[in-house]
């Protein structure tokens, strides 16, 4: 099917991850000019880089950086016309919030939230001076989590960031470019848990599987295309031009955490 997404400008930051390495590689495949955005890894984009690509390194909790990341995309491939905000940090270790500790809070909420309304305001900024025609196909998609909808014991600081970016800014942002871009539209995409290479390792414990699993109807792990597939289609105008301020829970059918075992609550079967 045909997106409408030829020879668009497209920034995708945290790019290097399972999610946007597969988010790059469907945008391009829709035809369209990808700007792959890291900070620490290239080493996944190395063979993604060709005529209608680049990959430009931004440490995104700087703003002199994420000045610069735009003025570098820009610099080859013209205005960026889509923004996908991807990039985010997760502590593996379980700190319940009467154990965390203030730094790992801040680098969190920092790494993710604040580096995003760094993002999207210089994208905006970059906005109200892009010519009418380009403004047209002008849409921005955060990626949320399921932690953002339902919380996550022993991950406050991460499900907190998540939440902010799903609902507060999701839904301010879609009421505010409007005002630059009268098309333009704003969404978001909350995913549970995906077989990436960083989650693979986690999900090979059963009792990881199972917390993941036991209130998903679907009884599967999602795969990286299953939320880049969702993410270019919302992106496209052309199928989703009156779609906007909406967060889509691509998580299997997902109801909720697994908060009490059987042993938990002294039942036993």
């Amino acid at each position: 099917m045909d997106l409408g997404l030829e020879n668009i400008h497209v920034l995708i930051t945290g790019a290097s991850g399972g999610i946007g390495l597969e988010t790059a590689e469907v945008f391009y495949e829709q035809g369209a000019i990808v700007t792959a955005h890291y900070n620490t890894n290239v080493k996944p984009l190395e063979n993604f880089v060709s005529s209608r690509s680049q990959t430009i390194k931004a440490d995104l909790t700087k703003e002199e950086e994420v000045i610069q990341l735009f003025e570098s995309a820009e610099k080859l491939y013209g205005p960026v016309q889509i923004l996908v905000i991807n990039h985010a940090i997760y502590t593996a270790e379980t700190n319940y919030l009467w154990d965390m500790s203030l730094d790992q809070w801040r680098c969190t909420i920092d790494s993710n939230l604040t580096s995003s309304f760094l993002v999207a305001r210089e994208y905006m900024r970059h906005l109200k001076k892009m010519s009418v025609d380009l403004k047209d196909d002008a849409s921005v998609i955060l990626i949320g989590s399921t932690a953002g909808k339902y919380g996550e014991a022993g991950h406050a600081d991460y499900a907190s960031s998540k939440s902010a970016m799903m609902y507060g800014l999701t839904m301010t942002l879609k009421n505010e470019i409007v005002k630059i871009a009268p098309k333009a539209r704003v969404n978001c995409i909350g995913p549970g848990w995906v077989k990436t290479p960083m989650a693979t390792e986690s999900l090979k414990d059963p009792n990881v599987t199972y917390a993941a699993l036991v209130t998903t109807p679907l009884k599967k792990v999602a795969m990286p295309g299953d939320i880049a597939n969702q993410v270019v289609i919302l992106s496209s105008n052309k199928i989703s031009g009156h779609v906007t301020g909406q967060v889509l829970m691509v998580e299997g059918g997902m109801e909720g955490r697994l908060l009490n075992k059987p042993e938990d609550l002294g039942i036993t079967f």
